[in-house]
């Protein structure tokens, strides 16, 4: 061991470690690289105890192996909100009431879809929508909704009823 190293104080290198690994994670943002440096955090307390290199070592690996298979997919569930919510982005939209804007045919129209106006194409060949016609987004492909007649479970209980 170069007498540089064996003269600095072994933990110091450890708290380098977990910092290097830190900044990894921040490119990263899977947790994997946050877990090794925890682990190293730990060799850095094992190291400041006075313990040799060998048990630092064998510390860091037992411990951030620890924490990569205990630890990262709890926090990974919680973050990630698994069986918690909706479904997010695209999928999202599917099975989503829209309103429709411009006429909607199998080749082309406008539907406001959660605040938002989307090009829209019927599901079926030959199926029509006229402004005010509420549908059900079946897919998106795309930029595209592509939509069907909404069910009567789907429409709204506040919307008033059409003029006679």
């Amino acid at each position: 061991m170069p007498d540089w190293l064996r003269d600095s104080p072994q933990w110091l290198w450890w708290i380098g470690a977990a910092l290097a690994f830190g900044i990894v994670e921040m490119t990263t943002l899977d947790l994997l690289f946050l877990m090794l440096a925890l682990g190293a955090l730990v060799a850095a307390i094992v190291a400041g105890t006075g313990l040799g290199l060998i048990w630092q070592v064998l510390l860091f690996a037992v411990a951030s192996g620890l924490f990569v298979f205990a630890l990262r997919p709890v926090v990974l569930k919680h973050l990630k909100l698994e069986g918690r919510g909706g479904p997010m982005g695209i999928e999202g939209h599917i099975g989503q009431t829209a309103t429709v804007l411009e006429p909607v045919s199998d080749r082309d129209g406008l539907v406001k879809l959660r605040g938002e106006s989307w090009t829209a194409r019927s599901e079926l060949e030959g199926q029509t929508f006229g402004a005010g016609d509420l549908v059900t987004v079946v897919r998106i492909d795309g930029a595209t909704a592509v939509v069907t007649e909404a069910t009567p479970e789907d429409k709204p209980f506040d919307l008033e009823p059409p003029p006679a």
